[in-house]
């Protein structure tokens, strides 16, 4: 059931992204070639990163007590949009091997990883990071998609 959904919304964005200009053969194989090394060095500065971010916001909590509801109810969401980012990062950690072998298992792993991070900057507030994030990672992704079996 959850993988017939999950391929629904591949299929769905796909057609959409099939649309665009495509990338040159050349340019588009070496962004396969580079793919995977992107997704583990991102992924592993993601991680570091998403724990030390959490770790802080946790830590400076009682502080935005203090700051009234408003600040409260920001700064939830700033530690919400850190998890999804640490979630997100761990993602790509994971797509590396499938990346580097061209199964589209790794691929499947990456999608998912930048879904999570347009979730993630919704969720912080940033529509318009959300949105221009969504329409190059997609774009690239989707340009890059026949190459992984």
């Amino acid at each position: 059931m959850a993988d017939n959904k999950s391929k629904n919304i591949i299929d769905t964005l796909e057609d959409f992204f099939k649309k665009a200009p495509a990338i040159p053969a050349n340019g588009r194989e070496a962004l396969v070639k580079i793919t995977p090394w992107l997704a583990i060095i991102f992924g592993i500065l993601g991680v570091l990163g998403g724990l030390a971010g959490v770790g802080i916001l946790t830590m400076f909590s009682p502080l935005a007590a203090f700051s009234g509801a408003q600040g409260i109810a920001s700064y939830g969401t700033g530690i919400i949009a850190a998890w999804i980012w640490l979630a997100s990062s761990v993602l790509m950690v994971l797509a590396y091997p499938g990346l580097k072998a061209r199964k589209i298992g790794g691929w499947n792993w990456l999608f998912w990883s930048e879904v999570l991070n347009i979730v993630g900057s919704v969720v912080a507030g940033s529509l318009i990071n959300a949105v221009i994030g969504a329409l190059i990672g997609f774009y690239l992704l989707f340009q890059i998609k026949s190459y992984y079996k």
